[in-house]
């Protein structure tokens, strides 16, 4: 297949594959639809393809030259479980399944460079596209790692891109050093003795302990971690007693949340901290607490040698000044799987105007199709460096 000179990313054909994989979203590790439109899109151009890392994942692998040098480009491919609001020719068709972050154009940004790499062929060495399934928050990347991913596919450095509302769709932001924060979940359940409402003297009541500790909870951050550390701890789900018996204090009292850091000593302490403030507090009420603390995904800190390669690129593609000092987000990305394995950077690529619906995760949410040429140029681009 030859490269029309006019279009060298086929934007045209991009910009319809997008919007017809945001109008077929599918959950983590269900992308059945999106890789098997990816592996096509592959080996049309004569890209090796192999499938079934992680599941649902698609890795293309396109080796050019005797180049020893090999790298791996990310893109995710999930949707997220929530009603697409917004009225759209391409709006969802699935019900409560929507591409509310983007993960559409990530994917066809980084098949446009697939697809124009394997055309030109201006580079020497080993490059692997992974379309990772099942990043929000399912393990995508664990799975693929865990399926043999670094065995089979060797890697000098690994690179991930993400769009970011706020910036112009030419314009990105490449920094060193921590970029996404880990993203953990917590639980804890208070057991106390269930009595009748109008008697709460002759139970233990779980209800107001719970109460106690959110109040503390905050606190861990506000005066346990170091005030120069950023740290979130937030509680996000409750669940006790019944609306249709108002005159009843439960025994039990469920409470659940997330907690964030940029550095493992903050990530142990903040473990530690929330499970002795529920421990404490069950004690100063007189009944007892279960703890788990669930570690899902680690920071995303950004390799300062592939932070300096991949600034280059963006350089030499935005036509802009590329923003090098971006602030890091209290968000989570699984990428950090990846670049905790061999040297890694993530990237941000803007969206446009924060405005309207645009931010990620809201039901009105969608993908800037001008970003998709900016991203297309930066792949390749980033290639065509690393490999020359």
């Amino acid at each position: 297949m030859q490269s029309n000179s006019n279009d060298p990313f086929e934007l045209m054909h991009m910009i319809e594959l997008r919007r017809d994989l945001h109008a077929h979203p599918e959950l983590g590790f269900e992308e059945t639809r999106t890789s098997q439109i990816v592996a096509d899109q592959l080996a049309e151009v004569g890209i090796e393809v192999h499938r079934g890392l992680g599941k649902t994942g698609v890795i293309g692998t396109l080796r050019v030259g005797t180049g020893t040098r090999a790298i791996a480009l990310r893109a995710d491919m999930d949707a997220l479980a929530m009603p697409e609001l917004a009225e759209r020719d391409y709006a969802s068709k699935t019900p409560n399944t929507m591409h509310a972050c983007g993960h559409d154009g990530h994917t066809v940004m980084l098949l446009a460079a697939a697809r124009h790499l394997a055309r030109e062929r201006n580079f020497s060495g080993t490059v692997h596209f992974i379309f990772q399934p099942a990043e929000e928050g399912r393990g995508g990347a664990k799975a693929m790692i865990d399926d043999g991913f670094f065995e089979r596919f060797p890697v000098d450095a690994v690179y991930g891109l993400h769009n970011m509302p706020g910036l112009a769709p030419d314009e990105m932001a490449v920094v060193a050093g921590p970029q996404l924060a880990s993203s953990d979940s917590w639980e804890v359940t208070f057991r106390g003795i269930g009595t009748h409402g109008a008697k709460p003297h002759l139970g233990r009541d779980a209800v107001t302990a719970a109460g106690q500790f959110l109040l503390a909870l905050h606190t861990i951050v506000a005066r346990r971690v170091d005030p120069l550390q950023p740290a979130v701890v937030s509680a996000c789900a409750i669940e006790s007693g019944d609306f249709r018996a108002l005159n009843v204090i439960p025994d039990t009292v469920r409470i659940g949340g997330t907690a964030r850091a940029y550095s493992a000593a903050v990530r142990d302490q903040l473990e530690a901290e929330i499970g002795q403030l529920a421990q404490g507090t069950a004690a100063m009420f007189g009944i007892t607490a279960d703890y788990k603390f669930l570690r899902r995904i680690p920071p995303v800190i950004n390799d300062a040698d592939a932070t300096r390669r991949a600034l280059a690129a963006a350089q030499a593609v935005t036509g802009r000044p590329v923003v090098t000092d971006f602030p890091p987000s209290t968000a989570g990305d699984d990428f950090a799987f990846f670049g905790a394995a061999v040297p890694g950077a993530y990237v941000w690529l803007g969206n446009g105007p924060a405005v309207d619906g645009a931010l990620h995760h809201n039901s009105r949410y969608d993908f800037n199709d001008e970003a998709i040429a900016t991203g297309a140029r930066f792949w390749s681009t980033l290639v065509q460096q690393e490999l020359r």
